[in-house]
């Protein structure tokens, strides 16, 4: 099964099993009920911004409708990754225990690119350790620049930004989202 199919079996699932229809669900993400549809049936290539729409929507982390990370320790460039309009994100690893979900992300921000990413499930962080390059990120007032060896934390449940002005930038990004129905106060 290719990624599209597992994402939208996956997608499909996870509306089903919390009984909100198509178009519910087109209505709450703001994505169009044809392209959910597509999505929903393998016959649309997702992108980052949409699954993270969808997502957010059902108030769910982005691995709920990803691919489990490949056992063994397969080479990150034989996963398969899902891209945005600045940055392609592979699955590592999703780790869950009490009332949070950790997702961890190899991720590429491509040079030139700016990536402005919408709000996530309330309650959600996302930190960026950048292994190459350099890179902006953060809170549109308060970005941040971030080297190699450094790290950068933000609130992810308001929009933020991904960039990387001067080349590629290589990193591991961490995604803490809380799990349904527990919601940071």
């Amino acid at each position: 099964m290719g990624l599209n199919e597992d994402v939208g079996r996956r997608l499909r699932a996870l509306r089903n099993g919390m009984d909100v229809s198509l178009s519910e669900l087109a209505r709450r993400s703001g994505v169009g009920k044809g392209t959910l549809s597509e999505l929903e049936g393998g016959r649309r290539n997702p992108t980052l911004e949409t699954l993270y729409a969808l997502t957010t929507a059902l108030g769910r982390p982005l691995s709920a409708v990803l691919s489990d990370p490949l056992p063994g320790g397969a080479p990150v460039e034989n996963r398969p990754g899902v891209s945005g309009s600045a940055v392609t994100a592979v699955l590592l690893e999703r780790y869950e225990e009490g009332e949070a979900v950790t997702d961890v992300f190899r991720v590429t921000i491509r040079a030139g690119a700016v990536q402005e990413s919408e709000a996530h499930v309330p309650g959600t962080t996302e930190s960026l350790m950048v292994l190459a390059g350099t890179a902006v990120v953060g809170l549109p007032g308060g970005l941040g620049t971030v080297g190699p060896g450094d790290s950068a934390r933000w609130e992810a449940d308001a929009p933020h930004v991904y960039s990387a002005p001067d080349g590629d930038v290589q990193g591991i990004l961490f995604v803490r989202s809380p799990v349904a129905g527990e919601r940071r106060k």
